[in-house]
């Protein structure tokens, strides 16, 4: 009876361990898209970093890369993503400083809302970097992008050299990030001095919060329906956007005949370009971003400073920026850029093009 009563206490033990086992395994409700937790492995670096929003296709790319990278240079990653809000952003950044970071990097949704989380990883001694978008007020360590203004110099050149003249919509990004500002200031370096002229006229000019595609699609409406469907060209800052803007010109037989920049060289966006609905966007190598980051964080992580020739102020300090080059992309050229670099394939890209009309 009494070996019984053991084998019986065992067996609820054992249950008991299992169920506690399996409850932990859920203890992340999902938030962390690929993190390491408990302690970090010996003589291993631990960088943090947050995505802004991993529901966009852009920043998956990002992600693969930049972890890729980062383990292959000896460091682990914690990656979190916050689904586009910025108070879950801010949480998550405070949680991932308890984890024991050599490192945070952020890609962030509110330029202007991470000062508190930045402040607090340097005073735990913890460098910043600053992905793709400029964290501002803070005292960020580096800061890793393109060249911001030639992005939108390269939409509006292109766009202009199809349209030089007529009446011009323009469609920024979200209000909060920083980089729609950028994409602004170089659009308007080439599009001001033939508004001056009475070449161009901008009919209408608003910004999509979270560059939310039917926030755009919102937004084209309502222009098309102000407009008397007459516009001629719609600067969209990038593909997200533009695909929300296309649905609406497309819903009044436009799509194709008014012309539209892009940004990002997303699938949608780069198969609206080949198929003739779209006329430009612009590809950011986001290997070439994300292994930069990876190789500066894993710097910082080992304590070395960053120093480059180009500095950007956040509105604090002078920011290293290390600055990558964008590339625009047109129908004329998607086999020598997203294809060649196999960011896309050939046959996702050319999908819903007829095989005769295919290069």
């Amino acid at each position: 009876m009494g070996k019984c009563k053991g084998l019986h206490m065992f067996l609820l033990i054992a249950s008991l361990v299992l169920l506690l086992a399996a409850c932990g395994q859920d203890a992340g409700s999902g938030e962390a898209d690929s993190s390491k937790s408990g302690d970090k492995e010996e003589g291993k670096l631990r960088i943090g970093l947050s995505v802004s929003d991993l529901t966009l296709e852009r920043w998956q790319h990002d992600r693969d890369f930049f972890v890729k990278k980062a383990e292959e240079l000896g460091a682990e990653v914690v990656v979190q993503s916050a689904n586009g809000d910025e108070s879950k952003q801010l949480s998550q950044i405070q949680n991932m400083l308890s984890q024991d970071l050599d490192a945070l990097v952020i890609i962030a949704i509110n330029s202007d809302a991470l000062s508190p989380v930045v402040d607090k990883a340097k005073e735990e001694g913890i460098p910043v970097l600053a992905y793709d978008r400029l964290v501002n007020g803070s005292d960020i360590d580096a800061y890793v992008s393109f060249d911001n203004v030639q992005v939108g110099e390269m939409q509006a050149e292109y766009l202009v050299e199809k349209t030089p003249a007529g009446k011009y919509f323009l469609m920024g990004g979200s209000p909060t990030d920083n980089n729609a500002k950028m994409f602004r200031e170089g659009q308007m370096n080439i599009i001001q001095p033939l508004v001056d002229s009475g070449d161009i006229e901008i009919v209408g000019d608003q910004w999509a919060k979270g560059w939310d595609a039917n926030e755009a699609l919102k937004i084209m409406e309502n222009a098309l329906t102000a407009n008397k469907n007459d516009i001629d060209a719609v600067v969209a800052s990038n593909d997200n956007t533009a695909g929300g803007a296309i649905q609406a010109l497309d819903a009044q037989g436009l799509a194709g005949k008014t012309v539209i920049s892009g940004q990002d060289a997303d699938l949608a966006g780069v198969q609206r370009v080949a198929e003739g609905t779209q006329t430009m966007t612009v590809y950011k190598p986001i290997k070439a971003i994300a292994e930069k980051s990876a190789e500066v964080a894993v710097q910082l992580a080992k304590g070395e400073k960053i120093t480059s020739d180009t500095t950007v102020n956040n509105g604090k300090i002078d920011v290293s920026f290390i600055k990558l080059d964008p590339i625009k992309v047109g129908k004329e050229n998607i086999m020598d850029t997203v294809i060649k670099d196999e960011f896309h394939s050939y046959d996702d890209v050319y999908k819903n093009v007829p095989e005769d009309e295919r290069p």
